[in-house]
């Protein structure tokens, strides 16, 4: 067995931070990345353990629709792609594309939280919430 790697380490630890903010029935506060990053834990979860996206739906059955929606939002083009493929296709080449989806998801972080920030700014300077 090889030993993981840090994307692989990663997608693990972030998603166990969101999983346990979701348990706290906060799940309606998950920033769009939040969202994204557990939709790729879910994912994965399916792909290491089962084998197949049939377990990942038995987990979430949106993961998929909501990584393609805000994955073209968030301008992450391959991360788009890959979860726009086939249920098929993206089961072969999971594997093959996961350090490079994990590296566009994990640099788009601080552009997302910025963005989110700026967002919150302006409500605030309108008048709204």
């Amino acid at each position: 067995m090889s030993r993981p790697t840090e994307n692989e380490t990663w997608v693990i630890e972030a998603g166990d931070v969101i999983i346990k903010k979701m348990v706290c029935d906060v799940a309606n506060s998950l920033t769009p990345w939040e969202r994204l990053v557990y939709c790729l834990w879910v994912c994965d979860y399916g792909m290491r353990n089962a084998g197949d996206l049939e377990t990942a739906a038995d987990v979430d059955s949106r993961f998929r629709t909501d990584a393609q929606q805000i994955s073209e939002a968030l301008s992450l083009a391959l991360t788009h792609a890959t979860f726009m493929l086939s249920k098929d296709v993206l089961e072969k080449e999971y594997f093959d594309r996961f350090e490079a989806i994990c590296d566009e998801i994990r640099q788009s972080k601080s552009a997302t939280v910025n963005l989110v920030e700026v967002r919150k700014r302006r409500r605030k300077s309108d008048g709204s919430t």
